[in-house]
This record gives C-alpha cells, structure tokens and sequence, in this order.
C-alpha cells in the first residue's frame, strides 16, 4: 500500500486481514474443541440398539472414519465455500437451519444493545455532571449491582415478577399475532440481556466524560461564554462516547453468550437455543456450524466498530486531512 495511502485506509487494511485470521483460528478452534467432546454421536442418535453396520455407515456419512487432518481439511475448505455441513438428524443444510433461527437471535441482541445505550448513556451523563451528589453514588451501587447480576437470574426474576405475579407481560414465545405482539414478547428477554450492559456503560460513559471535561479545550469553551449545557452536549459527549462505542463492539459477544440462556428460558427460537439442542445430540456439523456463523458476525461488527472511529475520532480526521494537503 503507498506512503500516501490515509490511515483510515490503512487500519481499514490491518482490520481486514485480522479478521480473515481470527475467522480462520475461530474454525481451527471449533474443529478441534467437537474432538474433544466425549461421546460417539452415532450412539447419542442411533441409539443402543444400532448394529455395528449401521453405526459404521454413520460414520462414513459424517466423515468420522477418515483421518484427522483429512477432515479439518474438508471442513475448512467446505467453510470457504459457504457448505457448513448438514444436520444429521433432518438432512438439511445446516447453514439454512441456522438462518431460519439468525434473525430472532439478531433482534433480540440489537433490542438489549439499543435498550442498554438509550439507559446507560443518559445515567452516564448525569453522574458526570453531578459527581460526588447522592444521585452519582446511587447510580453506582446500581450500576455495579446488575453487572454483578448473571443475564439467566435476571431473566428468572424479571419473568416471575411480571409474567407470574403481576400478570402484565405474556410468557414465552416469540408471539404469533404480528409486530405488536411479537415487540410486546422482546420486552422481557431484551430487558433481561441489556441490564448488566446499562451498568458498564453507564460507569464508562461517566468516567470518559469526566476526563474529557477536564481538557484544556472545555476550558477554553468556557472562558468563550458557552453555556454548560453547549460544552457538554456538543463538544465533550462526542469524544467521550468513543471508548462507549469501542466496548460495544465486545458487549455485542458476550450478549450473544446470554441469550443461550435467554433464549432457553423464554423459550423463544433462535441459535442459542439451536446450539444447546444441538449439543445434547451430538450433532456436531449444526454445533460448528451455529458457533461459526456466531463468530464472523461478532467480528464483523467489531470490525463495523473499528471503522466507525474514522468518523467519530476528529483525531483520525484530522490525520486524513494533512494527508490530503500533503497530496
């Protein structure tokens, strides 16, 4: 790439080929992580009653019968291709099982992430601009209370209290009486993803705010006459967000890690779900399969992260800049 060449195009190139080897040890991983599982899958879903002949042919069907290497080498190269195998149980692709299933899973996390930003920030805000007030020390015995908090005990208190008690919230399911009843039913699942993560970024967004407050440029707006609402608001929260958006990025993984268990106790459809079923039968192509798609969408979005700093960053921007005057 030329001298010239921006630095946004430059870590835009770097981003690129980190991704390309994390999705390549992410697979590596997988393969070698369904070797180690204890247990023979043509038992699990044969049955105790299946001949040695039939077993022998399940093998041969899934591949078990080759050599190690041959079958890392299959799978990698079927991957490159868009082919994740097929579901030994059903027969079908296991790529079109897993998009059936993708956009519940999606929706559900983008629901929590957009819940968790629209509480934490405004929470963030007000504690830096109030610091030391009893409101900031409550706002941290809270924030610190529901990281502490598991995703699955939220999503069992939250379902006891407002679906059993109290009655205002329907159960479990995705709903089949349209949008309406399908939003009303993300409620509580979503909720119970996004609580911990209003605690994280309602503690980073007060902590980056406070130290952008401090720099000389805020002082300088001040001693110009803007009013605080103005420094706040227009000049300190758009540099203050950058490390907010840069731990969403990973928030996004570790959502995707809680709604297995979301997904388990509202019983609502999606690859979590997918991938614990999957596990109890030993159904190893739908397991790689699921946690693959599961991992390029996580770093395709810390990757959409990463880029979005070159509009964001004005230190970035400023760079681009003297490029293009040095041209």
């Amino acid at each position: 790439m030329s001298a010239r060449a921006s630095p946004a195009l430059r870590y835009l190139a770097s981003r690129l080929a980190t991704t390309v080897l994390i999705v390549l040890g992410a697979m590596v991983v997988l393969f070698v992580l369904t070797l180690l599982v204890k247990g023979d899958p043509a038992s699990v879903l044969l049955g105790p009653q299946a001949t040695p002949e039939v077993i022998a042919d399940f093998h041969r069907r899934m591949g078990l019968d080759r050599p190690v290497h041959e079958r890392l080498a299959l799978f990698l190269w079927n991957v490159v291709q868009g082919d994740l195998g097929r579901d030994v149980v059903s027969g079908r692709p296991v790529l079109d099982r897993v998009l059936e299933v993708l956009p519940y899973t999606v929706t559900l996390t983008a629901v929590a992430i957009g819940l968790a930003v629209a509480i934490g920030v405004p929470l963030g805000c007000y504690a830096a601009t109030h610091p030391g007030t009893r409101g900031d020390q409550w706002l941290a015995v809270a924030s610190v209370s529901v990281i502490a908090i598991p995703n699955f005990v939220i999503a069992i208190y939250l379902l006891l209290v407002f679906s059993i008690w109290l009655n205002w919230l329907p159960v479990l399911g995705t709903g089949s009486g349209g949008w309406g009843d399908s939003l009303v039913r993300l409620i509580l699942p979503s909720t119970a993803l996004a609580l911990s993560w209003v605690g994280y970024i309602a503690r980073l967004m007060r902590t980056s705010l406070l130290d952008v407050l401090g720099e000389p440029f805020i002082r300088t707006s001040r001693a110009f006459g803007l009013t605080e609402r103005t420094i706040v608001y227009k000049y300190a929260l758009r540099n203050a967000c950058i490390p907010t958006i840069a731990i969403l990025g990973l928030g996004v993984g570790r959502l995707l890690g809680g709604a297995i268990f979301v997904e388990i106790i509202f019983a609502r459809p999606g690859v979590g779900k997918l991938i614990y079923d999957a596990i109890g039968t030993r159904n190893y192509p739908v397991v790689q399969g699921s946690v693959l798609v599961v991992v390029v969408l996580f770093v395709l979005v810390n990757l959409a992260v990463d880029m979005s700093y070159a509009w964001i960053d004005p230190r970035l921007r400023a760079g681009q800049a003297r490029d293009r005057a040095d041209a």
